[in-house]
């Protein structure tokens, strides 16, 4: 029951076991559940099907290959940049976490000065 007051208090928090968790489901969830949706609207609303057709269509008709191919290779390092700033962030929050532990458990005097 203590821990339970800890938590609804603040005297703890829940961030240090929900963080990986956090993490995981933005860096692996939040793309899958992207492509999800897309494909989830191709199939319920089919003008937005045929709008990305036709669209794929014209970009093949009037865009060189080399274009294509740079656009991929962009889009493929901005994903991979937003995954890092991600990674950077919760790294951040991590340590954070871990130095407000520390000068908690100074103050207490539990580590020797």
């Amino acid at each position: 029951m203590d821990t339970l007051l800890d938590i609804l208090t603040f005297r703890r928090f829940l961030a240090p076991h929900a963080l990986p968790f956090m993490y995981y489901l933005g860096a692996l969830g939040v793309p899958f559940a992207t492509w999800g949706l897309l494909i989830w609207l191709r199939r319920h609303y089919g003008h937005l099907d045929q709008a990305l057709q036709t669209g794929g269509v014209l970009a093949r008709r009037h865009t060189r290959r080399r274009d294509r191919v740079l656009f991929l290779l962009l889009f493929l390092a901005a994903f991979l940049f937003m995954e890092l700033v991600w990674r950077l962030f919760f790294e951040y929050l991590i340590a954070f976490l871990q130095m407000r532990e520390a000068l908690l458990l100074l103050q207490e005097g539990r580590i020797g000065t």
